[in-house]
């Protein structure tokens, strides 16, 4: 359930009732908004402390949640979550690009990619030191070597990190190296990788995973939110459907959905999304156009020679004139790049 309390609510009396719910023995989660304070209330559905805390003075009214997801729903928070990175907002109304290759391979390629993706005007950097793959075979990143790797690029080129963690074991690392830890579509449901991420205060974006529901999404978004990390972002990457033309369906109309269910910021990922280069363009207008605040694109200095996911990479080249017709797109649904 939440609690709403009344306009002008003082520190004192958001306290006391605080405490009243701690006594009664229910989690509670703050959300400050514009106009007024609400508190969510996590455990048991009980009648009787719901009339116990409309009686109390400050209250304005309880009411009880019918969805599962109770923190990242737009009962518990009205506003949207703008999350500060540096100097960057995400939610805010300025569309965000995170932009880099799938996996850090070297320092070259990392830092001619980076300096490229700067210029055209990506605020963040994105590329895999860890990198789950299909195959066990397959290229599997360079870990601690690519964590050191994307904290020189922060240092010379002044660009935000964005990197995935793999498991609860190496959040410290990761997060000593990055900006926003990135949870993958294949441990969007590992539970006790987000129990841990929930405990730190560096955000994280959650991608969808490949054969999740909505709900299910923002059901991992409430394991991050009610642990007391409220720097959550979410990433649509596309889900698995029987269309092989596509490497993955991305799921636009989840985009105008979820910001209707949650206050959390969306970004998409077109890459990931369709597997194909030449449908990345369209589709980032399309997902501009549609209400993220954000996009997360794939580029390497020389897709053929990727090491992983070369197929749906621009190059450096494309990425830069792919920003220049987003521009238009943005202003016309009244963002700013």
């Amino acid at each position: 359930m939440i609690v709403v309390l009344n306009h002008g609510a003082t520190e004192e009396t958001i306290n006391r009732i605080s405490e009243k719910l701690q006594q009664m023995g229910y989690g509670v989660h703050r959300s400050t908004g514009k106009k007024r304070t609400i508190l969510g209330v996590i455990g048991e559905r009980r009648e009787e402390a719901a009339q116990t805390l409309e009686a109390m003075p400050g209250v304005e009214k309880v009411v009880f949640i019918t969805r599962p997801f109770k923190l990242a729903g737009r009962e518990f928070h009205p506003d949207n979550t703008v999350i500060e990175i540096g100097p960057v907002k995400i939610g805010a109304g300025e569309l965000v690009l995170m932009a880099g290759p799938c996996a850090v391979e070297s320092e070259a390629q990392l830092l001619e990619a980076a300096w490229a993706v700067k210029e055209a005007g990506a605020q963040f950097f994105r590329a895999g030191a860890y990198k789950p793959r299909t195959s066990p075979y397959s290229f599997q990143g360079l870990a601690r070597k690519g964590l050191s790797l994307l904290e020189k690029v922060r240092r010379e080129t002044g660009l935000l990190i964005v990197t995935e963690v793999m498991d609860q074991f190496t959040v410290s690392e990761v997060a000593e190296s990055a900006d926003i830890l990135q949870v993958g579509t294949r441990n969007m449901q590992n539970f006790y990788l987000l129990r841990e991420l929930s405990k730190i205060r560096k955000p994280v974006l959650l991608k969808r995973g490949m054969s999740a529901t909505i709900e299910e999404w923002l059901m991992a978004a409430e394991y991050l939110l009610s642990g007391g990390n409220y720097n959550v972002i979410l990433c649509e990457r596309g889900i698995r459907t029987f269309e092989p033309y596509t490497r993955n369906t991305l799921d636009l109309s989840a985009v105008p959905l979820v910001k209707q269910l949650s206050h959390l910021p969306v970004i998409v990922d077109p890459s990931h999304g369709t597997g194909k280069s030449n449908l990345v363009p369209a589709m980032s207008r399309a997902a501009v156009a549609a209400g993220a605040d954000g996009l997360m694109i794939e580029v390497h200095p020389n897709p053929p020679e990727a090491l992983s996911d070369g197929p749906q990479s621009l190059d450096t080249r494309q990425f830069a004139g792919l920003v220049e017709e987003l521009k238009g797109v943005a202003q016309s649904v009244g963002r700013t790049l």
